[in-house]
């Protein structure tokens, strides 16, 4: 009987690229189903915030997709998050993001590719976009592996090869770079996947049709890549001296949150009353919603994965299909997503916004990012929502991108005031106003400027985080199901 080895000894490789656009997720996402048709255990991850990614990672493994961010949760936890995924996997792969050394802007190489792929002590694979260039490739490849020493560019596949005589003349110039070509792959429209003003469609949205995409790009990988070689490379990869994140661990030594979670209407506490117990929970877990389907599909899946730790019984729902709550709903969260998208659809969804207008005046926790911020304004582009923020959203040209450095203003059912974390925006849209009379967070980066909103039990901002960063978060969050 074979066994496979503890996450942090998977073998594993890191694609990357010089820019975005050169193909890294074609690569990625094809070596993952080409791996998987072998029968192996393919662990899927993303390096950097990016929800859209992972989706057709999950589709090509059959197993979650995990984000691995630096920025977001620390150089500290790459190990422990990757070893968590990639626990009684044979293999691991780890698609990069942007271009090899792009990291977050003003802080070096943090957040890059090359950063987690030295965190991870994993070797990588660059992707090059070999069109309208010959011997030119040679300098380009030389450039990148000579930058930092400390990144192992262990191999290239050349994409969009026009030719035979095209991949002659590339493999040549390849020659003097002493870096082996592990693939060739010619242009094949086929396997492009569409996209619009955020990216890649997901695909919960495609059905169907993102299978079908998938194999397409398992099937070129496998056609023109020495897939054997690419296993070879990512089990030269170095042990990690990590154990695998847990969350139930990580919450048994994280503290309590502090007394007492904020209720509507509660008395202050009484400093003098000493240690406060635990709340006993006569009726079992609290059960928590979550926002899913095609309209909310961004989400990370330590969210849940801490939610149920905390105690919480996590249970999934489609804003676009079900007319209400799930029955026993004591907390919602509902992540990003595309509302903008399928805002006539939610519109026309009565009953649940009238649910959750409900469930939120009465003082239940709500947690909303991004998709849900514009789910509980007033108003989608002229389009009755939830109506529980007294607010306006509307899409807009202007891209806003980047990561934020955040402290939390107002006492919420996520954090207390001063409570610092890291996140990012991602969004085409605009809400007016953009902050309520307690805001949710102050920015600190690029700019300062107040966001969000607080109100009862609702949190709602712009601001995606990862709650690996803070546990503490999830922990205060089904606390609050408890006693409001």
């Amino acid at each position: 009987m074979v066994t496979a080895p503890p996450g942090s000894a998977v073998p594993r490789l890191v694609v990357a690229a010089p820019s975005s656009g050169s193909g890294k997720t074609t690569v990625a996402t094809g070596l993952m189903a080409a791996l998987t048709a072998r029968g192996l255990a393919v662990s899927p991850h993303k390096v950097g915030p990016d929800y859209i990614d992972p989706g057709y990672h999950a589709l090509a493994t059959g197993r979650l997709g995990r984000n691995l961010d630096a920025y977001m949760c620390g150089p500290g936890l790459v190990g422990p998050l990757f070893a968590n995924g990639a626990r009684g996997c044979d293999i691991a792969v780890v698609e990069g993001v942007m271009g090899l050394y792009d990291g977050a802007a003003g802080e070096g190489e943090l957040a890059s590719t090359a950063h987690v792929a030295k965190l991870l002590r994993a070797p990588v694979v660059l992707v090059v976009d070999a069109s309208s260039q010959s011997r030119s490739v040679a300098a380009l490849v030389h450039g990148f592996v000579s930058w930092d020493p400390e990144v192992r560019i262990g191999g290239v596949i050349l994409n969009k090869v026009a030719s035979d005589r095209h991949e002659a003349l590339l493999r040549e110039a390849m020659d003097s770079v002493g870096v082996p070509v592990l693939g060739v792959l010619r242009r094949a429209p086929r396997v492009g996947v569409p996209s619009r003003h955020l990216g890649l469609v997901p695909v919960a949205e495609r059905g169907s049709e993102a299978v079908g995409a998938v194999a397409a790009m398992a099937a070129q990988v496998a056609d023109g890549c020495d897939v054997e070689a690419l296993v070879g490379l990512a089990r030269s990869a170095g042990v990690l001296s990590c154990a695998g994140w847990d969350a139930g661990e990580v919450l048994a030594s994280s503290p309590l949150p502090p007394r007492p979670v904020p209720s509507p209407g509660a008395a202050p506490p009484d400093p003098a009353a000493g240690p406060r117990p635990r709340p006993r929970t006569p009726d079992g877990p609290r059960r928590v919603a979550v926002a899913g389907g095609a309209a909310f599909t961004f989400s990370y899946a330590e969210h849940t994965e801490l939610l149920a730790a905390a105690g919480a019984e996590v249970v999934v729902f489609d804003p676009l299909r079900d007319e209400e709550l799930p029955e026993g709903t004591g907390g919602l969260v509902i992540g990003g997503g595309f509302p903008e998208v399928y805002a006539s659809e939610l519109s026309a969804n009565e009953g649940l916004r009238k649910s959750v207008a409900e469930l939120a005046l009465s003082g239940a926790p709500v947690a909303a990012e991004c998709a849900g911020l514009l789910y509980l304004c007033r108003e989608l582009d002229g389009l009755p929502m939830c109506g529980v923020l007294d607010a306006s959203a509307r899409m807009s040209d202007r891209l806003t991108l980047g990561y934020r450095d955040a402290v939390a203003v107002s006492d919420s059912a996520l954090a207390v005031a001063g409570t610092r974390m890291r996140g990012h925006e991602f969004h085409r849209t605009t809400v007016e106003p953009g902050a309520g009379a307690a805001p949710a967070w102050g920015m600190r980066t690029p700019e300062r400027r107040v966001e969000g909103f607080v109100k009862r039990g609702v949190h709602a901002s712009y601001l995606h985080t990862h709650w690996a960063a803070e546990p503490g978060v999830a922990r205060r969050f089904v606390e609050r199901c408890r006693t409001s």
